[in-house]
């Protein structure tokens, strides 16, 4: 399937849905609680189990959805944020199959390549990245992870590259697609076992799909723990600083930031709780959010200080979330099938002409 060409039933589509008037939409009330200063609105609703969201150059929201059936591996659609609030119901959206009858692996991450446009999804809990260009050809791009979960585990960085998490351990390897066998040198107790980070170019001249396995990580580096001492706890979600390192939380709420330099240096600890399935975006000031996921139902905001503090609480199953250039927030609310817009009280006027 590498190399196969879906007939896509729609192009993506430049939504322009006037009017607010619909069932649904309007402030994100009763329920959401937000800090003072912020005020919560409905600004998508009709869009079956959203997970994640992108927002791109073009001033799209790109939102990956699994579908009301659930017999395919993701759906994607593409609005316009001038055209906002809307309902999808009815809106065109790019349906994506399983890729093989004994594979049914839903995608459970999205990223998109700042320079293509292209659009790179992981398989949750599985061990490969697909990619879908903007011409609507579906190809098989990466293999050889451990285990790739959902949420913000995918990400592109400021200068384009494509960064994946996974994770080294005995346990973790026996998920890949070619499991070591017993005697394996890398399962010995002198070897490596923790979070992994790697990154790569995908304009590379590089056959593919390309190994990820075979790529040399920029973590582990000079700041890994050495062979013996109790390893990090696995990196769950990462995302892009304006500095050009990479912010990455832990399953237990660490935050950390992989510099330039490759040097990881604690940034933040969220409030205790299970995270799992997070995502995490960046604003232009390099401030943090975090989505935190169903069990703590709640949206961080850190700054580059590491000052924590709560920006919403009490949402429906928050997953994805996006930043523009405004400093809006989007958060894909998964269990209510919607999005909402967090945003100042106080909108900034329009820029008067030049």
């Amino acid at each position: 399937m590498s190399r196969r060409r879906w007939r896509l039933g729609m192009r993506w589509a430049a939504l322009a849905v006037l009017g607010a008037s619909v069932a649904g939409l309007g402030p994100a009330t009763p329920g959401v609680d937000v800090a003072p200063d912020l005020r919560a609105e409905v600004v998508v609703v009709g869009v079956p189990r959203p997970v994640q969201l992108v927002v791109d150059a073009a001033g799209h929201l790109v939102i990956l959805s699994h579908g009301w059936r659930g017999d395919g591996a993701a759906e994607l659609y593409r609005l316009e944020l001038a055209a906002l609030p809307l309902d999808a119901t009815r809106s065109p959206r790019v349906v994506i199959p399983f890729s093989e009858e004994h594979r049914q692996v839903a995608f459970g991450s999205l990223a998109l390549d700042p320079r293509s446009g292209d659009v790179y999804m992981g398989e949750e809990n599985g061990n490969r990245v697909y990619r879908l260009s903007e011409q609507g050809r579906l190809t098989l791009f990466g293999v050889g992870l451990n285990q790739l979960l959902g949420g913000s585990s995918l990400i592109f960085d400021r200068l384009g590259r494509l960064v994946v998490l996974d994770y080294a351990s005995p346990e973790a390897q026996q998920r890949s697609e070619t499991p070591p066998p017993a005697s394996f040198d890398g399962l010995d107790a002198n070897a490596y076992h923790g979070p992994v980070v790697v990154r790569l170019d995908p304009r590379d001249d590089v056959p593919l799909p390309r190994r990820f396995d075979l790529v040399t990580p920029i973590f582990p580096g000079p700041s890994a723990p050495p062979p013996g001492v109790e390893p990090l706890f696995r990196f769950i979600s990462a995302a892009p600083t304006p500095s050009h390192g990479i912010v990455l939380l832990d399953s237990v709420g660490q935050l950390f930031v992989l510099t330039s330099e490759r040097v990881l240096r604690p940034l933040a600890r969220l409030p205790a709780g299970h995270y799992h399935r997070t995502h995490m975006a960046v604003g232009v000031d390099g401030t943090v959010f975090v989505s935190s996921g169903f069990q703590i139902r709640q949206i961080f905001r850190i700054s580059p200080s590491g000052a924590v503090t709560v920006v919403a609480r009490n949402l429906g199953d928050p997953e994805g979330i996006a930043v523009d250039d405004a400093g809006d927030l989007y958060i894909a609310e998964n269990a209510l099938h919607r999005v909402i817009r967090i945003r100042s009280r106080i909108t900034p006027p329009p820029a008067s002409p030049q």
